[in-house]
């Protein structure tokens, strides 16, 4: 039996997308594949209003992760992580490594650091570089990134780096109307593409910023090894991807014609808000708190009385895949996906797997109620 992955990535990959990804192979330094590759990395450029440069990297968002910080910062600067759960707190590791000094400002899960807060801490110290995961998958915590960046104009010499591996294409981002930096993400999220790309976003401040570190340390992720591909993709320096490229490249085609970033993101924000109120028709409740949950993915706690374990095996057994939750909350929620290239029947058919899964283990007399909240929701 094929089964509907609603995990917070990878997310469902559509047809004409898979279609792609089975093309016979081409050498890299074919002219077709060459100026499919140049296509995607100048399109997303300007998509996400780079002034700098735009990297499409064999990698996954932990590597991304480590190229934004490895371009930004040398052994001793100060960063400031403003953590929202597991994934942001993943940036300290990456930073201690580097012999970099870190503050870390974290919010209770399901809450998010105050923009007072992070405004008081960047005046106490000057700070290389700021970093902000928009979504945190253990949380399904959303951070206000754009009223961030307004803060950050305050601080010209501190580097905004966002991390928006399960954000990017789901929720709206904007490099130039949002004062970011540096953002990056994966292929296999809401671009709904299969893992193995990731793609960042250098601002000419950040690309200036790369050139006065003179030589890093690193290699792989070293936007110079990389800027001379990124300008002419005929040019080698490590093997592409190819047929990810060519799946990213359907990708960004499905985006625009959707209307755009904007018309993506409302569509996300629709099917979430009526996602999340299915579920608490169904007597599930929201971890992130009203007011700053992610559009991409739900993290349901369960009702009392539910077993973790036994209640995700119902839902693998009726034909839906979702995710544990981490941390505190491991055996207490689940986390649902819904993000990408994913439609209202995927969403329906989840809602109904989740309601089958209620009544198997007890906890719902009869179906209907979150399917029902949901279609009642969308059809507004």
């Amino acid at each position: 039996m094929s089964k509907l992955v609603m995990i917070p990535g990878p997310t469902p990959v559509v047809d004409s997308i898979r279609v792609e990804m089975g093309r016979e192979i081409q050498a890299f330094g074919d002219p077709n594949f060459v100026k499919d590759y140049k296509e995607v990395i100048d399109n997303l450029g300007k998509l996400y209003g780079c002034d700098g440069k735009t990297f499409v990297v064999a990698g996954t968002g932990t590597l991304a992760m480590e190229m934004s910080i490895a371009n930004s910062t040398k052994k001793g600067d100060n960063v400031l992580i403003v953590s929202h759960g597991f994934f942001g707190d993943r940036f300290i590791d990456i930073c201690q490594r580097k012999g970099l000094n870190v503050d870390v400002l974290a919010a209770e899960w399901g809450k998010t650091v105050s923009l007072s807060e992070i405004e008081a801490k960047l005046k106490e110290k000057s700070y290389a570089a700021i970093t902000v995961t928009h979504v945190d998958t253990s949380t399904g915590v959303a951070a206000d990134v754009a009223a961030i960046g307004e803060i950050l104009k305050k601080f010209p010499d501190t580097l905004y780096i966002v991390d928006g591996v399960c954000s990017t294409a789901g929720h709206y981002e904007n490099l130039k109307e949002q004062n970011i930096d540096i953002l990056f993400t994966g292929t296999q999220k809401a671009f709904g593409v299969c893992p193995g790309l990731l793609m960042l976003w250098a601002n000419q401040k950040a690309m200036d910023r790369r050139a006065s570190l003179g030589t890093i340390p690193e290699y792989y992720v070293d936007f110079d090894k990389w800027v001379p591909t990124m300008d002419d993709p005929a040019k080698y320096f490590a093997t592409p991807a190819i047929n990810l490229v060519w799946a990213l490249k359907e990708s960004v085609r499905i985006i625009e014609a959707e209307g755009g970033l904007k018309v993506r993101f409302e569509r996300h924000l629709k099917n979430a808000r009526a996602v999340q109120k299915a579920l608490i028709s169904l007597g599930f409740k929201i971890l992130a708190e009203d007011g700053c949950r992610a559009v991409t993915l739900t993290n349901a706690i369960y009702p009392d009385g539910i077993d973790d374990l036994a209640f995700r095996k119902a839902l693998i057994a009726e034909g839906i895949i979702v995710a544990p939750g981490l941390g505190a909350y491991a055996g207490k929620l689940f986390r649902l996906g819904h993000m990408g290239n994913i439609t209202t029947n995927d969403e329906v058919a989840a809602l109904s797997t989740i309601e089958r899964a209620l009544m198997s283990v007890g906890k719902l007399d009869k179906p209907g109620v979150g399917v029902g909240t949901y279609l009642a929701e969308m059809a507004k």
